[in-house]
């Protein structure tokens, strides 16, 4: 679904539509204390901001970094700059601009003016992949809120040439509705009806959950940057067949496999979006249903990108959207959700083996899931961290009671067993809810 963009074949005679990317870059001294983002490489922010855009299936013929000493509220950029990005554009034909920053509808209009080409911010390219890659009707939904709520500031751009319509009968009739108003009501209507959908699939979503919780199985979840290779090693470690490219957001919708550690205990493998420096705030809230997948897990692994230059600032900014989830009044993760967090050092066979990366981040699982080197570590260490949350009791179950007996070596892990006359003597480690539920079948 393609809602900022026109088709990018059609208005090109079938040819992919040329872009350039620009980079408004302003040195980190300039930039607020706490912002992980303002403190990568222009290059490396140029060159993701690149890899976004191409995501979307255009041609990038142009890209540079332009410092940014001041914001100028009309265009952002210096007057000399706008007319030096204008004069490359139009020796490149450039039919599509993506600046990398986040503009206000003036400001994205008065470039759209000076340049005669489209103009879009960071957050309506991330919203033009998101609606490009949901497939679930979950994540139609909450793509197209949040689309909704980013065009609904925009209104002025597309109908500033409308004059105000006539309302009333006759000649009578006094000033109507703008189709300015007209639009920004049809679009808060769809917004509350989108809400209240969103808010059924969470109620779905919850029931699932609490069915799991009654099998139960522990949850894993895989988080990290937007091609640290989550579904690579989601692919690796279940032989599932999920969408996996070298590509930004190739991710979108939760995938659950079931998955079998060393132990024999099964747990269930969540895959999820992936998280991108300066996440537009209206897709953080709209995909809070995506990751309360998140919030439910007993063990979250945070897959890194160990070979990528920024993979330091990555993982701040994937910590800083999981802190805002553990904040105010509708928080999703509980105060201690950093001991559940395992750092995955994914992308080691870049860096010349497992052995290379485990000097760089102490106590951190690096493995390759290219490779598959490093993934047996991976579900040990997996398989330690649900086991350090079990109990374990000794229990006598009767020769005759095969029932109970096969509950527990489905539910539990039976670390010994003893077959005696009084009946079978077993030592089992079990979650607490398991306890809970075998004492009631006792």
């Amino acid at each position: 679904m393609r809602w900022l963009l026109a088709p990018t074949t059609e208005a090109n005679g079938g040819q992919p539509t040329r872009a350039a990317v620009i980079l408004p870059f302003e040195k980190p001294s300039r930039v607020a204390i706490g912002d992980a983002g303002g403190h990568r490489a222009a290059e490396a922010r140029l060159a993701e901001a690149v890899g976004l855009a191409a995501s979307i299936g255009v041609t990038i013929v142009h890209s540079a970094v332009y410092p940014l000493r001041d914001r100028r509220p009309s265009t952002l950029l210096g007057e000399g700059q706008v007319a030096m990005v204008g004069d490359d554009l139009k020796e490149q034909e450039v039919g599509l601009v993506v600046v990398d920053a986040s503009l206000t509808p003036v400001q994205q209009r008065n470039l759209e003016r000076a340049w005669g080409c489209k103009v879009i911010d960071r957050t309506g390219l991330i919203l033009e992949i998101f609606g490009e890659r949901a497939r679930t009707r979950e994540g139609s939904l909450q793509v197209e809120l949040a689309h909704l709520e980013y065009q609904r500031t925009r209104l002025v751009r597309s109908w500033t040439h409308l004059e105000r319509q006539r309302g009333g009968f006759g000649f009578l009739g006094g000033p109507g509705e703008s189709q300015i108003e007209i639009d920004r009501r049809l679009i808060g209507d769809r917004i509350v009806k989108l809400k209240r959908e969103l808010d059924q699939v969470r109620r779905t979503r919850g029931l699932h959950r609490r069915a799991r919780e009654r099998v139960p199985y522990p949850v894993v979840a895989l988080v990290g940057y937007t091609n640290a290779g989550k579904s690579t090693l989601f692919n690796a470690l279940t032989g599932a067949g999920v969408y996996a490219q070298d590509q930004l957001f190739a991710t979108l919708d939760p995938t659950m496999r079931a998955i079998r550690l060393p132990s024999g205990r099964t747990c269930i493998l969540s895959d999820t979006v992936g998280f991108i420096s300066d996440l537009p705030t209206q897709l953080v809230e709209a995909f809070r249903a995506t990751l309360e997948e998140v919030a439910a897990a007993d063990v979250i692994l945070h897959v890194r990108d160990i070979a990528h230059p920024d993979s330091a600032a990555q993982r701040a900014d994937v910590l800083g959207v999981m802190e805002e989830m553990a904040e105010g009044p509708n928080a999703t993760l509980d105060e201690g959700w950093e001991s559940r967090v395992l750092e995955v050092l994914n992308k080691a066979d870049l860096l010349g083996g497992i052995e290379s990366v485990e000097r760089l981040a102490p106590g951190a699982v690096p493995v390759s899931a290219l490779t598959g080197e490093g993934l047996e570590d991976l579900r040990r260490t997996i398989d330690d961290r649900l086991a350090a949350g079990l109990e374990t009791i000794d229990v006598t179950v009767p020769t005759s009671d095969g029932a109970r007996l096969a509950w527990l070596y489905a539910n539990g892990e039976v670390l010994s067993r003893k077959d005696g006359e009084e009946g079978i003597r077993l030592t089992v480690r079990l979650s607490s809810a398991n306890r809970a539920r075998f004492e009631e079948r006792a």
